[in-house]
């Protein structure tokens, strides 16, 4: 026997018939906007490539300085290395995500 979508939720055809309509507006605004598109992708590839390198390079230089100033058993800058590449992956998912958002919001309008 089939289960029944939970309450509230609506039917699969109407499910469809959004999907379809929401592509249609996706790719007449890829029409509309040509080449805008291409360069914002590459100004987004670029927001996210420095929101992860700066903060590793960061990581990297205060770890040389505390590696001079403090050593220890461990290495800082190994430490401040993958703490940096956490931080920088966390701020690019952040972009990623907020661009999403706002594409998802122009859609709907």
């Amino acid at each position: 026997m089939a289960e029944r979508p939970p309450e509230g939720t609506p039917p699969p055809e109407q499910q469809f018939g959004a999907e379809v309509a929401r592509r249609a507006r996706r790719r007449r605004r890829a029409l509309r906007e040509g080449d805008r598109s291409v360069w914002f992708s590459l100004g987004l590839f670029g927001i996210v490539g420095w929101s992860v390198a700066v903060p590793t390079l960061a990581g990297v230089a205060a770890g040389v300085w505390l590696d001079g100033r403090f050593p220890v058993r461990f290495s800082w800058t190994l430490t401040l290395l993958t703490v940096g590449v956490a931080v920088g992956c966390a701020n690019a998912w952040y972009w990623v995500k907020q661009e999403s958002r706002d594409t998802d919001e122009e859609e709907s309008s």
